[in-house]
């Protein structure tokens, strides 16, 4: 008897499910908790200037186009998941600041060729599953001559490693989708984005991280709040390798603390690239 392979899932699906992964735990008191200095981070390396057209793409709760309306941009921050949306609204409405809010996905975005005169990204569109397909989003919807500018997580960093750490627990991939952390890695990004766009800076550079007393705090942070690893543990659970999934997380934070027993310090490596789309 010949058991059929099951439909691979359409677009549709995998989008629902990335959705209602991210709407999962609570990212925006991450961002809350430790990744606030990342926005700025890469406004400022893109330059952005007051009454310049900004699209934020895979925006979650604003954290970089906060900023950039802050310079007296036009912002238009845009995220598949309208609860990140909801509590990036919150912000602005608490720091007085006038955003569009727009729910797209980034691998189809709902905006015309050319229209934006900057594009950014900080650690949003590197989890989109078809990097080659974001990517040329990206380009498409910069200007000629337009900055895009990407803030990513690299593949050697410690949320590499996290990654690399969950990937035996987790579902199976849709077809085509690739590892977030590929997209901090230099090569992989200069062939997503090939000659459409000149490269001025790809610049390495750490978030330091001391929110957290113990190392396994984090990675109690990470169960109760973090989508992909709130996904991941539920996996686990699934196959019955739940505590060799939680032992693997807290190995993890315990081999990259450096700090000590009491008084954890973490570093993230990230990647930030500017580039002037051809």
């Amino acid at each position: 008897m010949t058991i059929e392979a099951a439909p691979a899932p359409t677009d549709a699906q995998i989008k629902a499910k990335h959705r209602a992964m991210w709407a999962s735990g609570d990212y925006p008191s991450m961002v809350e908790t430790f990744l606030l200095p990342l926005g700025p981070r890469l406004v400022e390396a893109a330059g952005i200037e007051a009454g310049q057209h900004v699209l934020d793409v895979a925006a979650g709760t604003g954290n970089a186009s906060l900023h950039a309306a802050g310079r007296g941009a036009r912002v238009v921050a845009s995220d598949l998941t309208p609860e990140l949306l909801e509590a990036g609204r919150a912000r602005a409405d608490a720091a007085g600041l006038t955003l569009d809010w727009t729910e797209a996905d980034a691998e189809h975005l709902p905006f015309a060729d050319a229209s934006f005169d900057v594009v950014i990204s900080a650690i949003g569109v590197m989890f989109a599953p078809h990097h080659q397909q974001a990517a040329d989003e990206l380009v498409r919807v910069c200007r000629p001559g337009g900055t895009i500018a990407l803030l990513n997580w690299t593949p050697d960093g410690m949320l590499g490693a996290l990654f690399a750490t969950m990937k035996p627990y987790m579902p199976t991939p849709p077809p085509g989708a690739q590892p977030p952390p590929l997209w901090g890695g230099e090569d992989h990004l200069r062939g997503l984005l090939g000659d459409r766009v000149t490269l001025s800076t790809l610049e390495r550079d750490v978030l330091g991280i001391t929110a957290f007393a113990r190392p396994q705090d984090y990675a109690a942070h990470f169960k109760a709040r973090y989508g992909p690893t709130i996904a991941t543990q539920a996996n686990a659970r699934t196959e019955g390798r739940e505590a060799e999934f939680e032992a693997d997380l807290d190995a993890l934070c315990a081999e990259w603390n450096r700090g000590t027993d009491d008084a954890a310090r973490f570093e993230m490596e990230y990647l930030v690239a500017v580039g002037t789309r051809t």
